[in-house]
């Protein structure tokens, strides 16, 4: 079984940064992609980035710029940069890891930001 361990999350306000990370654990080998998705109260839950294990990144079109999302193989741990933080990117950031034959979650981060 696969446990996705995230961090980083918090309260920023406008204009700062945070970085969330997550881990990857239980398998021998990377997940194809890994990514963050998230979630703000009443709404659905949205793409924010994904990372292939070789390949190019995807970006919700209304963060590129400010997000930028990394890979380190070696430790199977994705990480999301998030600068110029708004109040509307307050959140519950997940993070999301697909293998050839599953698709896994972990429990999310909260990500709050004051105006």
């Amino acid at each position: 079984q696969v446990q996705l361990v995230e961090s980083g999350g918090g309260l920023a306000q406008a204009g700062g940064s945070l970085r969330l990370s997550c881990a990857a654990s239980g398998r021998l080998y990377s997940p194809n992609d890994m990514g963050w998705y998230r979630q703000a109260p009443g709404k659905q839950r949205e793409l924010v980035a994904t990372i292939p294990s070789s390949g190019d990144t995807v970006y919700a079109d209304s963060l590129k710029g400010r997000f930028c999302i990394s890979r380190d193989n070696a430790k199977n741990t994705v990480y999301l940069q998030m600068n110029s933080l708004k109040p509307e990117d307050t959140a519950v950031y997940y993070c999301n890891a697909r293998y050839w034959d599953a698709n896994y979650w972990g429990q999310g981060t909260q990500v709050t930001v004051s105006s």
